[in-house]
């Protein structure tokens, strides 16, 4: 039976994280109602602006999303690590504290900054494409975060236990380990 992934899809390129977890096997699910959360084994929080993801949600969206994160596997990307983060800064926003990190807002430049780097990670087939758009930085991890990939000393590919975060956009890129890697954790139960 196939994986039923949700990617919320309230803003963001939701739409091709869909066509990657469908190239992977897996049924994508487009979440606008928190409702659709419920058949899930597994979600992702795409990219876009972490502030308009707030106001879209609301106070009663917000609180039935993290309390969905508490309980199943859930990727966050770009503005997705920044709601799962504990803090957040420039400026101080709101997160579900879901992960142990301090994560600095369009830390790597305007949207004339953007770019692609590849670098280590510590997943396996070598170096990873890093797809960075008005990305956010992990200023800092707690003692259970595991870091899987860094761009110039920072994490920029996390696995806190069933919850990974990346501030970059895997979507955008050819490469499908990070999307497989999650797959592999929801499959798990998350464990």
């Amino acid at each position: 039976m196939k994986q039923k992934i949700g990617i919320l899809a309230l803003q963001g390129d939701f739409e091709a994280h869909a066509r990657r977890l469908s190239e992977l096997g897996a049924a994508a699910v487009l979440v606008r109602k928190m409702n659709q959360l419920d058949a899930l084994d597994g979600l992702i929080i795409p990219g876009g602006e972490s502030s308009v993801f707030l106001n879209l949600l609301g106070e009663k969206g917000f609180a039935t999303l993290s309390e969905f994160v508490m309980t199943k596997p859930v990727f966050g990307t770009c503005a997705g690590c920044i709601l799962l983060a504990r803090e957040v800064e420039n400026p101080p926003q709101k997160g579900m504290g879901a992960l142990d990190i301090t994560v600095r807002r369009n830390a790597y430049g305007r949207q004339i900054d953007s770019t692609i780097v590849e670098g280590p990670t510590k997943l396996p087939g070598g170096p990873l494409e890093q797809v960075y758009i008005r990305a956010p930085r992990i200023e800092r991890v707690g003692p259970a975060v595991a870091v899987l990939a860094e761009r110039d000393g920072h994490p920029v590919l996390i696995r806190p236990g069933r919850r990974p975060a990346a501030t970059f956009h895997p979507e955008l890129s050819p490469d499908t380990r990070v999307h497989a890697a999650f797959l592999a954790l929801a499959g798990q139960g998350g464990k």
